[in-house]
């Protein structure tokens, strides 16, 4: 997980996905279409060297495993947490009471 991170620091990756966040403008169909491929690769040319195949799914389950450790260790919650925060677009949510949900005057 470590190196995971440390490889989308690096020059190269760190362009990559700065190229591929200008290409998705901050919009969700054009993030799965952009963001997430580079994202996906850079992770599989990491985690091949421990087993997990060179693919979408070796990286599926990777994440499956980083998950099932986070509530054990500390540390993997982090690191798990600023590895989302590096290709996953921050979750802004609606202001409190905002639009038919809130709640009703007198």
């Amino acid at each position: 997980l470590a190196e995971v991170i440390k490889a989308f620091g690096a020059p190269e990756n760190a362009q990559r996905m700065e190229e591929a966040r200008d290409n998705a403008c901050n919009d969700m169909g054009k993030m799965l279409q952009f963001l997430l491929p580079a994202a996906t690769q850079i992770q599989q040319d990491v985690i091949k060297a421990y087993g997990f195949s060179n693919d979408g799914e070796g990286v599926l389950k990777f994440a499956r495993l980083i998950k099932s450790y986070e509530s054990q260790d500390p540390e993997i919650a982090s690191m798990s947490g600023k590895l989302k925060a590096m290709f996953l677009p921050p979750m802004t949510l609606p202001p409190h009471g905002a639009g038919t949900g809130g709640v009703a005057t007198s």
